[in-house]
Protein backbone atom coordinates (compact mmCIF):
# COMPACT_ATOMS: atom_id res chain seq x y z
CA UNK A 1 0.00 0.00 0.00
CA UNK A 2 2.91 2.35 0.57
CA UNK A 3 3.28 5.10 -1.99
CA UNK A 4 -0.32 4.96 -3.26
CA UNK A 5 -2.51 7.99 -2.73
CA UNK A 6 -5.50 7.10 -0.56
CA UNK A 7 -8.64 9.01 -1.51
CA UNK A 8 -12.07 9.74 -0.11
CA UNK A 9 -14.98 11.62 -1.63
CA UNK A 10 -18.51 12.34 -0.50
CA UNK A 11 -19.53 13.33 -4.03
CA UNK A 12 -20.37 10.16 -5.92
CA UNK A 13 -19.61 11.33 -9.42
CA UNK A 14 -18.09 9.12 -12.09
CA UNK A 15 -15.91 11.94 -13.47
CA UNK A 16 -14.16 12.04 -10.08
CA UNK A 17 -13.98 8.34 -9.31
CA UNK A 18 -12.78 7.37 -12.80
CA UNK A 19 -9.95 9.88 -12.45
CA UNK A 20 -8.85 8.50 -9.07
CA UNK A 21 -9.01 4.91 -10.31
CA UNK A 22 -7.12 5.71 -13.51
CA UNK A 23 -4.24 6.89 -11.32
CA UNK A 24 -4.26 3.65 -9.37
CA UNK A 25 -5.19 5.48 -6.17
CA UNK A 26 -6.79 3.53 -3.37
CA UNK A 27 -10.24 4.31 -1.95
CA UNK A 28 -10.49 4.46 1.84
CA UNK A 29 -13.14 5.73 4.26
CA UNK A 30 -12.91 9.11 5.93
CA UNK A 31 -12.08 7.44 9.23
CA UNK A 32 -8.95 5.84 7.80
CA UNK A 33 -5.73 7.61 6.85
CA UNK A 34 -6.41 9.49 3.65
CA UNK A 35 -4.26 11.75 1.48
CA UNK A 36 -6.82 13.30 -0.81
CA UNK A 37 -10.40 14.20 0.04
CA UNK A 38 -12.66 15.68 -2.64
CA UNK A 39 -15.44 16.98 -0.49
CA UNK A 40 -18.68 18.89 -0.62
CA UNK A 41 -18.86 22.37 0.90
CA UNK A 42 -20.87 20.97 3.82
CA UNK A 43 -18.06 18.59 4.74
CA UNK A 44 -15.37 21.25 4.54
CA UNK A 45 -17.21 23.14 7.29
CA UNK A 46 -16.81 20.19 9.61
CA UNK A 47 -13.18 19.57 8.72
CA UNK A 48 -12.23 23.13 9.60
CA UNK A 49 -14.77 23.83 12.30
CA UNK A 50 -13.47 24.73 15.74
CA UNK A 51 -15.52 22.04 17.50
CA UNK A 52 -15.17 19.02 15.23
CA UNK A 53 -12.23 20.01 13.09
CA UNK A 54 -8.95 18.22 13.12
CA UNK A 55 -5.42 19.08 12.10
CA UNK A 56 -4.50 18.02 8.61
CA UNK A 57 -1.08 16.44 8.22
CA UNK A 58 1.43 17.42 5.53
CA UNK A 59 0.37 14.55 3.26
CA UNK A 60 -3.31 15.55 3.19
CA UNK A 61 -5.02 17.74 0.60
CA UNK A 62 -8.60 18.94 0.26
CA UNK A 63 -10.42 20.70 -2.58
CA UNK A 64 -11.75 23.79 -0.77
CA UNK A 65 -10.29 26.65 1.20
CA UNK A 66 -11.77 26.84 4.73
CA UNK A 67 -13.61 30.12 4.10
CA UNK A 68 -14.17 29.81 0.35
CA UNK A 69 -17.59 31.43 0.93
CA UNK A 70 -15.88 34.85 1.04
CA UNK A 71 -15.89 34.48 -2.75
CA UNK A 72 -18.72 32.04 -3.36
CA UNK A 73 -21.51 33.58 -1.31
CA UNK A 74 -23.13 36.28 -3.39
CA UNK A 75 -23.29 38.87 -0.61
CA UNK A 76 -19.75 38.30 0.64
CA UNK A 77 -18.25 38.41 -2.83
CA UNK A 78 -19.80 41.82 -3.44
CA UNK A 79 -18.77 43.04 0.01
CA UNK A 80 -15.16 41.98 -0.59
CA UNK A 81 -15.04 43.59 -4.02
CA UNK A 82 -16.44 46.85 -2.61
CA UNK A 83 -13.82 46.79 0.14
CA UNK A 84 -11.05 46.08 -2.38
CA UNK A 85 -12.09 49.11 -4.47
CA UNK A 86 -12.03 51.35 -1.41
CA UNK A 87 -8.57 50.13 -0.45
CA UNK A 88 -7.23 50.77 -3.95
CA UNK A 89 -8.83 54.19 -3.86
CA UNK A 90 -7.10 54.98 -0.55
CA UNK A 91 -3.78 53.93 -2.02
CA UNK A 92 -4.45 56.26 -4.95
CA UNK A 93 -4.20 53.32 -7.35
CA UNK A 94 -4.96 54.24 -10.99
CA UNK A 95 -7.17 51.11 -11.07
CA UNK A 96 -9.66 52.87 -8.80
CA UNK A 97 -10.09 55.79 -11.18
CA UNK A 98 -13.66 57.07 -11.66
CA UNK A 99 -15.47 58.96 -14.41
CA UNK A 100 -17.27 62.27 -13.91
CA UNK A 101 -20.42 60.45 -12.68
CA UNK A 102 -18.44 58.69 -9.99
CA UNK A 103 -18.46 55.33 -11.74
CA UNK A 104 -15.37 53.16 -11.62
CA UNK A 105 -13.66 53.07 -14.99
CA UNK A 106 -12.02 49.68 -14.49
CA UNK A 107 -13.45 48.14 -11.36
CA UNK A 108 -17.05 48.35 -12.47
CA UNK A 109 -17.43 44.64 -13.25
CA UNK A 110 -20.14 43.62 -10.78
CA UNK A 111 -23.70 44.90 -11.33
CA UNK A 112 -24.84 47.44 -8.72
CA UNK A 113 -25.80 45.25 -5.77
CA UNK A 114 -27.35 45.70 -2.33
CA UNK A 115 -27.88 43.31 0.56
CA UNK A 116 -31.42 42.95 1.81
CA UNK A 117 -32.76 43.65 4.30
CA UNK A 118 -29.68 45.56 5.50
CA UNK A 119 -29.30 48.00 2.57
CA UNK A 120 -33.00 48.44 1.86
CA UNK A 121 -32.93 52.25 2.13
CA UNK A 122 -29.86 52.57 -0.08
CA UNK A 123 -31.52 50.35 -2.64
CA UNK A 124 -34.71 52.45 -2.66
CA UNK A 125 -32.67 55.60 -3.18
CA UNK A 126 -30.91 54.00 -6.16
CA UNK A 127 -34.16 52.59 -7.56
CA UNK A 128 -35.80 56.00 -7.55
CA UNK A 129 -33.00 57.39 -9.71
CA UNK A 130 -34.04 55.07 -12.53
CA UNK A 131 -37.53 53.81 -11.79
CA UNK A 132 -37.81 51.94 -15.09
CA UNK A 133 -34.95 49.60 -14.20
CA UNK A 134 -35.28 45.88 -13.56
CA UNK A 135 -33.60 44.21 -10.59
CA UNK A 136 -32.90 40.58 -9.85
CA UNK A 137 -33.23 39.14 -6.36
CA UNK A 138 -31.30 36.09 -5.23
CA UNK A 139 -30.98 34.31 -1.90
CA UNK A 140 -27.34 34.58 -0.78
CA UNK A 141 -26.71 30.98 -0.02
CA UNK A 142 -28.57 29.06 -2.74
CA UNK A 143 -27.50 27.77 -6.12
CA UNK A 144 -28.98 26.49 -9.39
CA UNK A 145 -31.36 29.41 -9.77
CA UNK A 146 -33.42 28.57 -6.68
CA UNK A 147 -35.44 31.37 -5.12
CA UNK A 148 -34.56 33.94 -7.79
CA UNK A 149 -37.05 36.49 -9.09
CA UNK A 150 -37.08 39.77 -11.00
CA UNK A 151 -38.78 42.99 -9.97
CA UNK A 152 -39.35 46.36 -11.59
CA UNK A 153 -41.62 48.06 -9.03
CA UNK A 154 -40.98 49.00 -5.43
CA UNK A 155 -44.34 47.54 -4.46
CA UNK A 156 -43.04 44.09 -5.38
CA UNK A 157 -40.20 44.37 -2.94
CA UNK A 158 -42.44 45.79 -0.24
CA UNK A 159 -44.66 42.77 -0.69
CA UNK A 160 -41.64 40.50 -0.50
CA UNK A 161 -40.38 42.08 2.72
CA UNK A 162 -43.87 41.79 4.24
CA UNK A 163 -44.12 38.15 3.21
CA UNK A 164 -40.78 37.39 4.75
CA UNK A 165 -41.47 39.36 7.93
CA UNK A 166 -43.03 36.24 9.36
CA UNK A 167 -39.66 34.50 9.23
CA UNK A 168 -36.95 35.48 11.70
CA UNK A 169 -36.06 38.65 9.87
CA UNK A 170 -34.34 40.23 12.83
CA UNK A 171 -31.65 37.64 13.34
CA UNK A 172 -30.33 38.33 9.83
CA UNK A 173 -29.66 34.62 9.63
CA UNK A 174 -27.73 33.62 6.52
CA UNK A 175 -30.87 31.84 5.33
CA UNK A 176 -32.88 35.00 4.96
CA UNK A 177 -30.33 37.32 3.41
CA UNK A 178 -30.89 38.29 -0.22
CA UNK A 179 -28.87 40.26 -2.69
CA UNK A 180 -30.61 42.51 -5.16
CA UNK A 181 -28.67 43.48 -8.27
CA UNK A 182 -29.35 45.68 -11.22
CA UNK A 183 -30.45 43.29 -13.93
CA UNK A 184 -28.25 43.38 -17.05
CA UNK A 185 -31.09 44.05 -19.46
CA UNK A 186 -28.92 44.47 -22.55
CA UNK A 187 -27.24 41.06 -22.66
CA UNK A 188 -25.39 40.05 -25.80
CA UNK A 189 -27.82 37.77 -27.64
CA UNK A 190 -26.94 34.98 -30.03
CA UNK A 191 -29.81 33.70 -32.12
CA UNK A 192 -32.03 35.98 -30.03
CA UNK A 193 -31.18 34.13 -26.84
CA UNK A 194 -29.50 35.15 -23.65
CA UNK A 195 -26.52 33.14 -22.41
CA UNK A 196 -23.83 33.25 -19.78
CA UNK A 197 -20.33 31.85 -19.55
CA UNK A 198 -19.28 29.15 -17.12
CA UNK A 199 -15.51 29.33 -16.71
CA UNK A 200 -13.38 27.20 -14.45
CA UNK A 201 -10.63 28.79 -12.40
CA UNK A 202 -8.20 26.85 -10.26
CA UNK A 203 -6.49 28.54 -7.33
CA UNK A 204 -3.57 26.61 -5.86
CA UNK A 205 -2.59 29.31 -3.36
CA UNK A 206 -3.84 32.80 -2.40
CA UNK A 207 -0.56 34.07 -0.97
CA UNK A 208 1.15 34.36 -3.35
CA UNK A 209 -1.92 34.30 -5.60
CA UNK A 210 -1.56 31.58 -8.22
CA UNK A 211 -4.53 30.96 -10.45
CA UNK A 212 -5.22 29.09 -13.66
CA UNK A 213 -7.98 29.47 -16.19
CA UNK A 214 -9.42 26.40 -17.88
CA UNK A 215 -9.55 26.95 -21.64
CA UNK A 216 -12.58 24.74 -22.21
CA UNK A 217 -15.34 26.72 -20.57
CA UNK A 218 -18.79 26.88 -22.13
CA UNK A 219 -21.79 29.11 -22.75
CA UNK A 220 -25.21 28.18 -21.35
CA UNK A 221 -28.14 29.36 -23.40
CA UNK A 222 -31.72 30.07 -22.44
CA UNK A 223 -34.25 27.97 -24.33
CA UNK A 224 -36.62 30.87 -24.98
CA UNK A 225 -35.76 34.02 -26.95
CA UNK A 226 -34.92 37.03 -24.86
CA UNK A 227 -37.23 39.98 -24.49
CA UNK A 228 -36.70 42.92 -22.15
CA UNK A 229 -40.47 43.24 -22.03
CA UNK A 230 -41.63 43.50 -18.44
CA UNK A 231 -44.54 41.18 -19.13
CA UNK A 232 -42.03 38.32 -19.27
CA UNK A 233 -40.37 39.05 -15.93
CA UNK A 234 -41.72 35.84 -14.44
CA UNK A 235 -40.55 33.62 -17.27
CA UNK A 236 -37.29 32.19 -16.00
CA UNK A 237 -36.67 30.37 -19.29
CA UNK A 238 -36.06 33.83 -20.76
CA UNK A 239 -33.81 35.17 -18.00
CA UNK A 240 -31.95 32.42 -16.13
CA UNK A 241 -29.34 30.34 -17.90
CA UNK A 242 -28.98 27.71 -15.15
CA UNK A 243 -29.20 24.25 -16.69
CA UNK A 244 -31.11 23.15 -13.57
CA UNK A 245 -33.90 25.46 -14.75
CA UNK A 246 -33.55 25.31 -18.53
CA UNK A 247 -33.67 21.53 -18.74
CA UNK A 248 -37.35 21.72 -17.78
CA UNK A 249 -38.13 23.96 -20.75
CA UNK A 250 -40.01 22.40 -23.65
CA UNK A 251 -37.40 23.68 -26.11
CA UNK A 252 -34.45 22.19 -24.20
CA UNK A 253 -32.14 20.20 -26.46
CA UNK A 254 -30.78 17.10 -24.75
CA UNK A 255 -28.02 16.56 -27.29
CA UNK A 256 -26.11 19.80 -26.90
CA UNK A 257 -27.82 20.78 -23.64
CA UNK A 258 -28.08 24.40 -24.74
CA UNK A 259 -24.31 24.68 -24.47
CA UNK A 260 -21.58 26.05 -26.71
CA UNK A 261 -17.85 25.88 -26.15
CA UNK A 262 -15.98 29.08 -25.40
CA UNK A 263 -14.04 28.46 -28.61
CA UNK A 264 -17.26 28.53 -30.61
CA UNK A 265 -18.20 31.78 -28.94
CA UNK A 266 -14.82 33.22 -29.80
CA UNK A 267 -15.10 32.22 -33.47
CA UNK A 268 -18.63 33.60 -33.63
CA UNK A 269 -17.59 36.94 -32.12
CA UNK A 270 -14.51 37.20 -34.32
CA UNK A 271 -16.65 36.72 -37.39
CA UNK A 272 -19.42 39.12 -36.31
CA UNK A 273 -17.56 41.74 -34.26
CA UNK A 274 -13.96 41.36 -35.41
CA UNK A 275 -10.82 39.85 -33.95
CA UNK A 276 -9.63 42.87 -32.06
CA UNK A 277 -12.71 43.50 -29.90
CA UNK A 278 -13.05 39.76 -29.28
CA UNK A 279 -9.47 39.58 -28.03
CA UNK A 280 -10.09 42.59 -25.81
CA UNK A 281 -13.23 40.97 -24.36
CA UNK A 282 -11.35 37.81 -23.38
CA UNK A 283 -8.50 39.83 -21.87
CA UNK A 284 -11.08 41.73 -19.84
CA UNK A 285 -12.70 38.50 -18.63
CA UNK A 286 -9.32 37.26 -17.41
CA UNK A 287 -8.69 40.60 -15.75
CA UNK A 288 -12.05 40.53 -13.95
CA UNK A 289 -11.31 37.05 -12.60
CA UNK A 290 -7.89 38.05 -11.29
CA UNK A 291 -9.30 41.20 -9.67
CA UNK A 292 -12.05 39.21 -7.94
CA UNK A 293 -9.44 36.80 -6.53
CA UNK A 294 -7.23 39.68 -5.41
CA UNK A 295 -10.26 41.17 -3.67
CA UNK A 296 -10.73 38.08 -1.48
CA UNK A 297 -7.08 37.07 -1.09
CA UNK A 298 -6.48 39.19 2.07
CA UNK A 299 -9.41 37.57 3.91
CA UNK A 300 -8.98 34.06 2.53
CA UNK A 301 -7.59 31.55 4.97
CA UNK A 302 -4.71 30.43 2.76
CA UNK A 303 -4.37 26.92 4.17
CA UNK A 304 -1.53 25.01 2.57
CA UNK A 305 -3.63 21.84 2.45
CA UNK A 306 -6.12 23.43 0.10
CA UNK A 307 -6.75 24.16 -3.53
CA UNK A 308 -10.01 25.08 -5.20
CA UNK A 309 -11.64 24.86 -8.58
CA UNK A 310 -14.25 27.61 -8.87
CA UNK A 311 -17.04 27.93 -11.41
CA UNK A 312 -17.24 31.55 -12.58
CA UNK A 313 -20.47 32.86 -14.10
CA UNK A 314 -19.98 35.79 -16.46
CA UNK A 315 -22.53 37.65 -18.57
CA UNK A 316 -21.45 39.68 -21.59
CA UNK A 317 -23.59 42.69 -22.51
CA UNK A 318 -24.26 43.95 -26.03
CA UNK A 319 -21.34 46.40 -25.71
CA UNK A 320 -19.10 43.37 -25.16
CA UNK A 321 -18.47 44.23 -21.53
CA UNK A 322 -18.13 41.25 -19.20
CA UNK A 323 -19.98 41.26 -15.86
CA UNK A 324 -19.15 38.94 -12.99
CA UNK A 325 -22.41 37.48 -11.76
CA UNK A 326 -21.26 34.94 -9.21
CA UNK A 327 -18.67 32.33 -8.31
CA UNK A 328 -19.53 28.75 -7.39
CA UNK A 329 -17.56 26.68 -4.89
CA UNK A 330 -18.79 23.34 -6.14
CA UNK A 331 -19.36 23.74 -9.87
CA UNK A 332 -21.64 20.95 -11.02
CA UNK A 333 -19.94 17.71 -11.98
CA UNK A 334 -23.17 16.26 -13.29
CA UNK A 335 -23.03 15.81 -17.04
CA UNK A 336 -26.02 16.84 -19.10
CA UNK A 337 -24.53 15.65 -22.40
CA UNK A 338 -21.75 13.39 -23.70
CA UNK A 339 -19.51 16.38 -24.47
CA UNK A 340 -20.18 17.65 -21.00
CA UNK A 341 -18.98 14.39 -19.48
CA UNK A 342 -15.75 14.49 -21.47
CA UNK A 343 -15.16 18.13 -20.55
CA UNK A 344 -15.68 17.52 -16.83
CA UNK A 345 -13.55 14.38 -16.82
CA UNK A 346 -10.69 16.33 -18.43
CA UNK A 347 -11.26 19.25 -16.07
CA UNK A 348 -10.82 16.98 -13.04
CA UNK A 349 -7.85 15.26 -14.67
CA UNK A 350 -6.02 18.55 -15.31
CA UNK A 351 -6.98 19.86 -11.86
CA UNK A 352 -5.52 16.80 -10.16
CA UNK A 353 -2.32 17.04 -12.21
CA UNK A 354 -1.73 20.51 -10.78
CA UNK A 355 -3.00 19.87 -7.23
CA UNK A 356 -1.37 16.46 -6.74
CA UNK A 357 1.83 16.53 -8.81
CA UNK A 358 2.66 13.23 -10.56
CA UNK A 359 -0.23 11.61 -8.71
CA UNK A 360 2.12 10.99 -5.80
CA UNK A 361 1.41 11.33 -2.12
CA UNK A 362 0.95 15.06 -1.56
CA UNK A 363 3.43 17.17 0.34
CA UNK A 364 2.08 20.52 1.48
CA UNK A 365 5.55 22.00 1.66
CA UNK A 366 6.20 22.09 -2.07
CA UNK A 367 6.04 25.52 -3.71
CA UNK A 368 2.94 24.77 -5.84
CA UNK A 369 4.28 25.88 -9.19
CA UNK A 370 3.97 22.93 -11.54
CA UNK A 371 5.92 22.76 -14.81
CA UNK A 372 4.14 23.97 -17.95
CA UNK A 373 3.79 20.52 -19.46
CA UNK A 374 1.40 19.27 -16.77
CA UNK A 375 -1.06 22.16 -17.09
CA UNK A 376 -3.19 20.41 -19.74
CA UNK A 377 -5.99 22.79 -20.70
CA UNK A 378 -5.19 25.21 -17.87
CA UNK A 379 -3.31 28.40 -18.56
CA UNK A 380 -1.76 30.48 -15.80
CA UNK A 381 -3.52 33.80 -15.31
Amino acid sequence: MAGKVKWVTDIEKSVLINNFEKRGWVQVTENEDWNFYWMSVQTIRNVFSVETGYRLSDDQIVNHFPNHYELTRKDLMVKNIKRYRKELEKEGSPLAEKDENGKYLYLDFVPVTYMLPADYNLFVEEFRKSPSSTWIMKPCGKAQGKGIFLINKLSQIKKWSRDSKTSSFVTQSTKEAYVISLYINNPLLIGGRKFDLRLYVLVSTYRPLRCYMYKLGFCRFCTVKYTPSTSELDNMFVHLTNVAIQKHGEDYNHIHGGKWTVNNLRLYLESTRGKEVTGKLFDEIHWVIVQSLKAVAPVMNNDKHCFECYGYDIIIDDKLKPWLIEVNASPSLTSSTANDRILKYNLINDTLNIAVPNGEIPDCKWNKSPPKEVLGNYEIL
